[in-house]
């Protein structure tokens, strides 16, 4: 079974993108922010890392620069917050290790979208 780590600070958002990607039969994990997520990733890597951009502790970005230079590599989806879907911040995802992008509000079919797009849907 695939599995997913969704991160992000509102349990609200961890809740539907799970029920999403059960729903797409996914094993899901969580994680309220990028050091958890980071601790998370270093015991067991998953499959995809569905991750929010604006987080206390440590941020999306911080997360995906750490990660990185751990010489993790999986794929990524960049889940953004509206107020940071320019073109600036879509890049600075990218070129922090980001390997798709996608925005909030995502629903079931968006986030199949991009699954499918990268192979894993």
């Amino acid at each position: 079974m695939k599995t997913c780590l969704v991160v992000d600070d509102s349990l609200i958002v961890r809740k539907v993108a799970r029920r999403i990607l059960e729903n797409l039969e996914f094993r899901v994990s969580e994680a309220a922010d990028g050091r958890e997520a980071l601790e998370s990733c270093h015991a067991s890597i998953p499959d995809v890392v569905l991750l929010d951009w604006n987080m206390p502790v440590m941020s999306g970005l911080e997360f995906l620069q750490a990660l990185r230079a751990s010489d993790v590599s999986r794929l990524f989806i960049i889940d953004s917050g509206t107020t940071e879907n320019d073109p600036v911040h879509i890049r600075a995802a990218i070129d922090a290790g980001a390997d798709e992008f996608i925005m909030k509000p995502f629903d079931r079919e968006i986030l199949h979208s991009k699954l499918s797009q990268v192979g894993l849907s």
